[in-house]
This record gives C-alpha cells, sequence and structure tokens, in this order.
C-alpha cells in the first residue's frame, strides 16, 4: 500500500472518528445538571459508550483496565457503584480521544490488519474494522443520548462533519 493511501485512509478515519468522539462530548456537554441522574439515567448511557470506546481501542484487551475513578462493571453487566460526574466522563472523553487518535496515526497496513480479539474470543476482527465498529457504537449511543435531550430539553448539539468542526 503506497504512502499516500495508508495516509488518506488515517486522515480520512480520524476525521469521521473524532467527529463522532466530538458528538459524544458536545452531548455530555449539554445535558443540565437536573437530566444527569433521572430514571433515564443520561450519565450511565454516556460512561458505557465512553467505557467501551476506550476497551475497543486496546490493542490488546486482556490488558484493559480503564483508568480511576472507573471500574470494569460493564464487563459485569450492571451500574458503577455511583454516578460519575459530568467532569470525570469529560475527563474520560479527552483520555479517550487522545488513545483513539494515537491509534489511528500510528496505524500502519501491518496493524491495521492485525486481529483485534476480545476476552471472549467471540470478536475477531482485523484493527480497521474494529476501529469502525467502534466508531458506529459510539455514534449510536451518542443518538440515544441525543434523543434523551430532545424529549427533555427540546435541544441537541448539531451534526459535526469533521473531527473539530461544526455544521457549516
Amino acid at each position: 500500500m503506497s504512502n499516500s493511501l495508508i495516509n488518506t485512509i488515517r486522515e480520512s478515519l480520524w476525521n469521521q472518528f473524532g467527529a463522532s468522539v466530538d458528538m459524544l462530548e458536545n452531548a455530555i456537554l449539554l445535558c443540565p445538571a437536573e437530566h444527569w441522574n433521572t430514571d433515564k439515567k443520561f450519565w450511565y448511557n454516556a460512561f458505557h459508550a465512553l467505557f467501551f470506546l476506550d476497551y475497543y481501542l486496546t490493542t490488546d484487551p486482556k490488558t484493559f483496565a480503564p483508568p480511576e475513578p472507573f471500574t470494569e462493571s460493564e464487563f459485569e453487566d450492571k451500574l458503577p457503584d455511583r454516578v460519575y460526574d459530568k467532569d470525570e466522563l469529560l475527563t474520560y472523553l479527552a483520555f479517550c480521544r487522545k488513545k483513539c487518535q494515537d491509534l489511528i496515526d500510528g496505524l500502519t497496513e501491518e496493524s491495521a490488519t492485525e486481529n483485534w480479539i476480545n476476552m471472549s474470543q467471540t470478536m475477531v476482527y482485523p484493527t480497521i474494522e474494529i476501529l469502525i465498529y467502534n466508531m458506529r457504537h459510539v455514534q449510536h449511543h451518542t443518538a440515544q443520548l441525543n434523543l434523551l435531550l430532545r424529549q427533555e430539553i427540546n435541544d441537541a448539539p448539531d451534526w459535526v462533519y469533521r473531527a473539530g468542526e461544526t455544521n457549516h
């Protein structure tokens, strides 16, 4: 594969994946305090998206551990022991954004085709595919958060076309 093609793949992948992360951030930022911890659990849906964003960005999932104060409660299919606040989730989002950009920036033809295998070995995807899967997962949960915002406050963030950009 030519350098030009791998550079275009990296740039395009970051533009779109980064836009998905930006949209998740915008939804978290827009959520008013009074809607953060209701029975609709906005905070938890945002946490879930971030937890799996982080996990799917871990090149060797056997070594995955979320940063403190987060736990592996998602693997146990239960709510965390406490409600995470907006600042904690925004810090986690920044951590994940950097991890994502670093992984994409470092992609080579070889690393893009290496298999990513989850702990139960039910998901065996080339790195490039787990990145696309991950981006879809982030966007799916961001859409849910935007729906909650629309239902609760009749507002939702604008579409982000590329990482760092808003609508034109």
